[in-house]
């Protein structure tokens, strides 16, 4: 894929989650409860921790001149939740069976955006890097 792809690549995963950091706020009883209760504080921060963090990158990845850094964080961000999703999948195993697909289903698709987070980082040069004799 060119640049030109991972550049909308990149809106959409800014718009993605500028969704889901909103969502954090205005519906946070869902990510309460795929929170696992046995990290400190309390769910409710993490919650909200999250859903600025989503909001923040959301804002890099829609920046240019930000996006490489959005999507270094995009990286780790999709690490770093990725325990409520197992969480959420073994809290939901006696529920319905659609509704342990969507559980299940979100396992796979979290290593896909981490994928696509690290495809954009690479598409971006490296202001800081140092150059090598020969580069244009």
């Amino acid at each position: 894929m060119t640049d030109h792809i991972w550049n909308r690549v990149a809106v959409v995963m800014g718009i993605f989650l500028a969704f889901a950091g909103v969502m954090h706020f205005a519906s946070p009883q869902f990510f309460n409860d795929i929170v696992p209760p046995w990290l400190p504080p309390t769910r409710e921060f993490w919650t909200y921790a999250s859903g600025v963090a989503e909001l923040v990158i959301a804002y890099h990845l829609l920046r240019p001149s930000r996006r490489r850094d959005g999507a270094i964080a995009a990286v780790w961000l999709f690490i770093g939740v990725y325990p409520a999703n197992l969480y959420m999948a073994w809290d939901w195993r006696d529920r319905a069976l659609n509704e342990q697909l969507v559980a299940y289903g979100r396992l796979p698709f979290q290593f896909l955006f981490i994928w696509l987070a690290i495809r954009i980082a690479r598409s971006i040069p490296d202001p800081d890097a140092p150059r090598v004799p020969g580069d244009i």
